[in-house]
């Protein structure tokens, strides 16, 4: 794993206080970079939704010494997001508007080492949610192969 965690943890605990901002930020960017996602969203509280993604964060957060450790939880974070519409085409814009919305809120103290660690920790993340994802999207087939 090649993510610097000092720069994680310190931008981490940069924006953490501005959780609800950082929220706020992230799915206005999202939207309006990415229109097509907006009716992903049609019938989920998004408020709610806001509190998951800084509780995911926050576990992230909590577990930066172990990633591979939580790669079971993300997977089936990933499980669930196909249930919910989300393709492997979402994760790299979803990647670059966390990281810019990370940046807003942070403001002049965001640094290059920071952008650098959120995108390997980023990509690891994502790496385990896709491999949920794609183990989900088998599952109905495993099975249909299995009963025949």
């Amino acid at each position: 794993m090649n993510v610097d965690l000092q720069a994680l943890a310190t931008s981490f605990d940069l924006v953490a206080p501005r959780g609800g901002d950082l929220a706020a930020v992230f799915y206005a960017r999202l939207f309006a970079v990415a229109p097509g996602v907006r009716p992903l969203f049609a019938a989920t509280d998004l408020e709610r939704q806001k509190t998951m993604l800084l509780d995911v964060l926050v576990l992230l957060r909590r577990s930066l010494d172990a990633l591979p450790a939580i790669a079971p939880v993300l997977g089936g974070l990933g499980a669930r997001h196909v249930a919910y519409g989300a393709r492997p085409e979402h994760y790299p814009v979803v990647g670059e508007v966390l990281i810019a919305a990370l940046a807003e809120v942070a403001g002049p103290a965001w640094r290059p080492e920071y952008e650098r660690a959120w995108n390997a920790a980023f990509g690891i993340v994502a790496g385990a949610m896709l491999e949920g994802a794609r183990a989900a999207v088998q599952e109905p087939c495993d099975a249909v192969e299995t009963a025949v």
